[in-house]
C-alpha cells in the first residue's frame, strides 16, 4: 500500500514553490525576515496549493511507479471543524445544538464530514449521539465520543472500541486484512501502567525557553515515552537557563537559589537544543555541574555544543572557548559555522534531515542502547558543528567522539570516559522517538537517572521482568509490530 502525508508545513512549503512560480520574490524568505512569525496565505495562493497537491497526489512516492492510494492532507482550520465539545460549560449537560450548528457551516462550504468527534468530560449519552446522527445527517457508528480519560494513551484505545478503524479501511476501500492486533494488547498494557505508576525521576530540562512548555514538547514526550519504559513517573524541573547566571544572583537571588536548587535535587539533566546567545553560559554552568557531580546528563544539538564548550574551559583550560555563533572573535573556536553555511543568510541553511553517524568505539555506551549498531540514521537541524581540527586535544583528556559523519569530518556523538553518562549527540534524537519504542539517548538518560543503566548493560540491555512489556523479545525497547495488517497484491 502506498500513501502520501501531507501536513500543514509541507502546505506551506509547496506554497513557497507555488509563489516562486507565479514570479513573486521570495528573498525576504531567505533571509529569514519572517522566521517565527505567522504568515497569512492569501485565497488565491492557496487554491493553487490545493490543486498542485491533487496533482502531485497522483506521483509515485518511491521509485517502484505505483500510484498512492491515499492522500491525507491536515490542515488545521478544516481539522478542528470536525471536532465538537458537546457541554454546556456552566451546567455540564451535553448539548448538540453547537454541533448541528457547525456541520451546517461545514456543509455550506462544500465539506460534508465522514466522522463527528465528540469532546466531552464523560462518555456521550445514546441520546445525544442519535439526535447529532439525525440532525447532522450521519449514521451513529460515524459519531465518536472522545471523552475524558486518564492518559493521553487511552485515546487510541478508546477510538479502536468505536470501530474508527474499520470505518476508515471500509470508507477509504483499502484492502487491509485485519488480524488479532498484538500492537493494541502492547499499548493497552502501557497504558495501564501510565496509570499506576508509583517509583519517580526528575530531569532538569535547562534551557531558554522554559516559561512555554510546548517550545519542548518533542523532548517532553521523548522524556515521557522513556520513563513509561523503565516504569517511572516522570516529573520535568524547567529551568530557566539565564536564572543560574552570576548576574541573576545579583539582581534576583532568590530566583538565582531557587533554579539551583532545583538543578541540584534533580536525578539528571537535560539540555536541549537552541539558538542564541541568552542563556549560554547558565547551560554550560549547569553542564560543569552535572560533570563534576557524576550526574546523569544528555546534550542535544546545542546542548552537545555547549558541552564540548564547558570542557574547552574548564579541563583544556581555554578560558574564552566558544561558538563562533556566540563569540566569532574567539582564540579558541571550538565550535564553528559550518562550510556551506552562509552567516549572512538564515533561510534555508541548515543541515536538515536524516543522516548517518558511524559509530567509531565498540565501547561506546551509546552503541550499546543503540543495540550494538554499526551506525545509525537520526534527524539534524543544525548550522554549527564542533570544530574537527581541535578534536584531538579532547580525546587526549577523555571527552570521546565516538560517533562521526561518514566522512570522519563531523562530530556527532561525544561520551565522557569514567562518567556514569555524559552523552552529547549533534542530531535530534526526540523527533523519532515512540510511546513502545522510546529514543536510545533518551531512554539511556531515564536509566542512568533511575540508577539502572549499568545493570541495564550487564544483563545485555535488557530491563527486568517488571518493566517488560508482556510480548517483548527483551530489546531495549519494544518493537512495534504490524505485521497483522496484510495488504495482498495488487
Amino acid at each position: 500500500m502506498k500513501y502520501i502525508l501531507v501536513t500543514g508545513g509541507v502546505i506551506s512549503g509547496i506554497g513557497k514553490g507555488i509563489i516562486a512560480s507565479m514570479n513573486i520574490p521570495m528573498n525576504f524568505s531567505q533571509r529569514g525576515d519572517y522566521l517565527g512569525k505567522t504568515v497569512q496565505v492569501v485565497p488565491h495562493i492557496t487554491d493553487a496549493i490545493q490543486e498542485w497537491v491533487m496533482r502531485q497526489a497522483r506521483i509515485s512516492v518511491d521509485d517502484d511507479g505505483v500510484e498512492p492510494q491515499v492522500c491525507v492532507i491536515e490542515v488545521i482550520c478544516w481539522s478542528r471543524l470536525i471536532l465538537f465539545y458537546c457541554e454546556r460549560i456552566t451546567t455540564g449537560e451535553q448539548k448538540t445544538k453547537p454541533t448541528q450548528n457547525s456541520v451546517r457551516e461545514l456543509r455550506g462550504l462544500g465539506l460534508s464530514p465522514d466522522l463527528i468527534m465528540c469532546r466531552c468530560s464523560t462518555p456521550l449519552e445514546t441520546a445525544v449521539k442519535e439526535k447529532i446522527s439525525m440532525f447532522c445527517h450521519v449514521e451513529p457508528t460515524q459519531v465518536i465520543c472522545v471523552h475524558d480519560v486518564s492518559s493521553v494513551y487511552r485515546v487510541p484505545l478508546l477510538l479502536e472500541n468505536q470501530g474508527v478503524v474499520s470505518y476508515f479501511c471500509q470508507r477509504l476501500n483499502l484492502p487491509v486484512e485485519m488480524r488479532p492486533r498484538k500492537m493494541l494488547t502492547k499499548w493497552k498494557e502501557m497504558a495501564d501502567r501510565s496509570d499506576r505508576l508509583l517509583e519517580h525521576v526528575s530531569i532538569a530540562l535547562v534551557g531558554k525557553y522554559t516559561k512555554l512548555s510546548d517550545s519542548y514538547t518533542s523532548v517532553i514526550k521523548a522524556l515521557e515515552h522513556s520513563a513509561l519504559a523503565i516504569n517511572h513517573k516522570l516529573e520535568v524541573k524547567y529551568i530557566d537557563s539565564a536564572d543560574l547566571e552570576s548576574t541573576t544572583l545579583q539582581d534576583e537571588p532568590v530566583k538565582y537559589h531557587e533554579a539551583w536548587q532545583k538543578l541540584c535535587s534533580s536525578h539528571g539533566v537535560l539540555v536541549p537544543g537552541g539558538f542564541g546567545v541568552r542563556g549560554t553560559e547558565g547551560k554550560m554552568q549547569a553542564i560543569s555541574w552535572a560533570r563534576k557531580q557524576n550526574k546523569p546528563f544528555l546534550g542535544v544539538c546545542l546542548g552537545m555544543q555547549l558541552a564540548v564548550c564547558e570542557f574547552a574551559r574548564n579541563v583544556l583550560g581555554w578560558e574564552d572557548a566558544n561558538s563562533t555563533e556566540f563569540n566569532p572573535e574567539s582564540k579558541h573556536p571550538v565550535v564553528i559555522d559550518m562550510p556551506e553555511h552562509n552567516p549572512g543568510q538564515m533561510g534555508g541553511t541548515m543541515r536538515l534531515g536524516k543522516r548517518r553517524t558511524i559509530f567509531k568505539s565498540n565501547t561506546s555506551v551509546l552503541r550499546k542502547l543503540y543495540g550494538d549498531l554499526e551506525y545509525v540514521e537520526e534527524r539534524h537541524r543544525h548550522r554549527f558543528e564542533v570544530n574537527p581540527e581541535l578534536k584531538h586535544h579532547f580525546e587526549k583528556k577523555g571527552l570521546q567522539f565516538v560517533g562521526q559523519d561518514e566522512e570522519g569530518e563531523r562530530m556527532e556523538v561525544i561520551e565522557l570516559e569514567g562518567h556514569g553518562y555524559f552523552v552529547g549527540v549533534q542530531y535530534h534524537p526526540e523527533f523519532t522517538s515512540r510511546p513502545i519504542k522510546p529514543s536510545p539517548p533518551y531512554f539511556g538518560l531515564l536509566l542512568a537517572a533511575a540508577g539502572k543503566l549499568q545493570s541495564y548493560l550487564a544483563k545485555g540491555c535488557r530491563l527486568s521482568p517488571r518493566d517488560t512489556y508482556s510480548d517483548r523479545s527483551g530489546s531495549s525497547s519494544p518493537e512495534v509490530e504490524i505485521s497483522e495488517l496484510r495488504f495482498p497484491s495488487l
